[in-house]
């Protein structure tokens, strides 16, 4: 029977969470294990039904098993797992515990873990004897560590976390955990698909564009973007410095809150942490609500709540990934906007308005207005051009978390042969990789363009966002994470393989607001579809509070079905 059913599984939309449920089920640790949460660990390391070393253990068995097919994790850092499960096994057990104690995690290739590879998915630091090695933990993984959780693998990711699927030159393609013949979606495809299918608790991820929240829509978990500088992104290698961020990717919004509550560094007062190699977290303690975060999760959090739905996000008007430099001209940048807009699928669009039914059953108003959020706000969100420093954020990160070899763009030169990629150094010419007028290379703090560059339509941007909000009494935005179901890489669409699914989330990143990826259902298929909201800044514990109302509300997660052998095994 079970066999039979392995195979049917290859279509997920088939057998749904049956088999699934039916092999948790075999014993009884696995089905303690599977789906468990962190309050749930807590219970049975207290009661003494479990070791920590037990947990871990069960864990890397899934990543042995189900790795070859799915290919989350490209690191599985078993040695030092175990090690350090003994010793937290060992402890005296009035030892006070941190909130993530003996939890299994997983970190996102990009994110420094002192003495491992950061191969930020690029084969290029991962060249025999000049690997990335880091020197010392990105300031997320400390903060990790101190909490007690015990670091089981490095995900896979897209090169420099550059793409909207899961593809690296370091380690191969992921599959989506739900069909792993579909995309899991990028650059956080690693984290989610690891997570999601139980060879983890929770992860990290980053988001330079979309990269936690769309990743997380495809795979029926939880994905925060936390406001920017409420967590440090120190010893993440950067895709773009100005608009990257690092939040938690979990099963369960209590356990995504929980490690939001790590990685923030709350202190005794429940604010927190700045962290002097990240400037933006300065103003956190002083602006940011008051936690723990997990505080605010309350099931009738969304009650009098009312969520506009932005109107350039159902028309599919995009904003340029980056933005676009002020040298640009108008006509140009209006160009490079029709040209990458993504029209809302139709099949999204009805899982988004099914999705808002569990809105407005927890107690909240939705509003649909063409005035909310129209063109000109991605117009001017657009100008928000960041491609002239990002050389800058990597020349920091290699100075901070670069090996013994190299630690700037330039040693690594002299060491390798070949120069760092543009996609992480910027453009030494005076055209973009889009073609479009570029200005060399420059410090932000010096640049007489940072101005007109950055600050300035940064500034108009927020303001529209929050206007909106103010004129409107609205809470928060509500939208779907992506503008099409996850795609399947298999077969050509529209006549290429997909480099996607995609979404017009970037503007997130552009102003740094707070949003969250919450499962609001699935398609027809089997698929997941996430359904996104976004608040006000530093009220990130309001909108972990409305995300956990909307989850108690709907209880639309169940887990995947997994195979042990299928398509696309080992696939490049």
């Amino acid at each position: 029977m079970t066999s039979l059913l392995l195979i049917a599984c290859l279509l997920p939309a088939i057998c749904g969470p049956t088999l699934a449920l039916a092999q948790a089920a075999s014993q009884p640790i696995d089905k303690d294990l599977f789906e468990v949460t962190v309050p749930q660990l807590e219970s049975f390391y207290a009661s003494h039904k479990y070791t920590v070393t037990q947990v871990v253990q069960w864990h890397l068995a899934r990543i042995h098993r189900y790795n070859g097919i799915y290919r989350p994790v490209e690191q599985v850092l078993e040695k030092d797992a175990l090690v350090t499960a003994a010793k937290e096994d060992a402890a005296v057990s009035d030892v006070k515990r941190g909130p993530l104690w003996g939890v299994p995690i997983v970190i996102k290739a990009n994110t420094s873990i002192a003495g491992q590879v950061t191969t930020d998915g690029w084969a290029g630091y991962t060249i025999p004897g000049h690997e990335l090695i880091a020197p010392k933990d990105a300031t997320v993984v400390a903060r990790l560590r101190a909490a007690g959780a015990i670091l089981i693998g490095h995900t896979n990711m897209p090169d420099f976390a550059a793409s909207d699927t899961n593809r690296s030159s370091s380690f191969g393609r992921t599959g989506n955990a739900f069909d792993v013949r579909f995309s899991p979606g990028g650059s956080s495809g690693g984290t989610v698909t690891a997570v999601t299918a139980n060879m983890a608790v929770l992860g990290n991820g980053t988001d330079t564009g979309n990269s936690i929240r769309m990743p997380s829509a495809t795979s029926a978990v939880i994905g925060v973007f936390p406001t920017r500088g409420l967590v440090p992104i120190a010893g993440i290698a950067p895709l773009d410095w100005l608009l990257d961020n690092t939040g938690p990717i979990a099963r369960t919004v209590t356990d995504a809150t929980i490690a939001l509550d790590v990685m923030a560094g709350l202190d005794v007062a429940g604010k927190p942490t700045a962290d002097p190699l990240d400037g933006r977290t300065a103003e956190a303690p002083a602006k940011a609500e008051v936690g723990p975060y997990t505080k605010y999760l309350k099931a009738d959090a969304l009650k009098g709540k009312r969520f506009g739905v932005p109107a350039f996000i159902l028309k599919g008007t995009d904003v340029p990934f980056q933005g676009i430099a002020a040298v640009v001209p108008e006509e140009a940048a209006e160009a490079e906007e029709r040209r990458t807009a993504t029209p809302l699928r139709p099949e999204t669009r009805a899982a988004f308005l099914k999705s808002l039914e569990g809105l407005r059953a927890a107690g909240a108003e939705i509003v649909f207005d063409d005035g909310i959020l129209p063109d000109s706000f991605p117009r001017t969100a657009s100008r928000i051009g960041t491609l002239p420093y990002v050389r800058e954020g990597t020349e920091g990160f290699l100075k901070e978390f670069g090996p013994a070899q190299y630690h700037s763009p330039e040693e690594y030169e002299k060491v390798i042969g070949k120069s760092l990629p543009r996609t992480i150094v910027g453009d030494s010419d005076t055209k973009d990789r889009r073609g479009l007028n570029a200005q060399p290379q420059a410090k932000i703090e010096t640049d007489p363009m940072a101005k007109a560059n950055y600050f300035d339509p940064r500034q108009k941007t927020l303001d529209m966002y929050m206007e909106t909000l103010d004129r409107l009494h609205l809470d928060g935005f509500v939208y779907p994470a992506t503008q099409m179901p996850p795609p399947d890489e298999t077969m050509p669409q529209n006549g290429e393989i997909s480099g996607g699914p995609h979404s017009e989330t970037s503007w997130v990143n552009q102003i740094g607001v707070p949003a969250v990826v919450v499962v609001g259902g699935f398609y027809p298929g089997g698929l997941p579809f996430g359904l996104e909201i976004s608040a006000r800044p530093w009220h990130d514990g309001d909108l972990l509070g409305w995300a956990y109302a909307y989850e108690q509300a709907t209880h639309h997660r169940h887990p995947p079905v997994l195979v042990e052998s299928g398509l696309l095994a080992n696939a490049p």
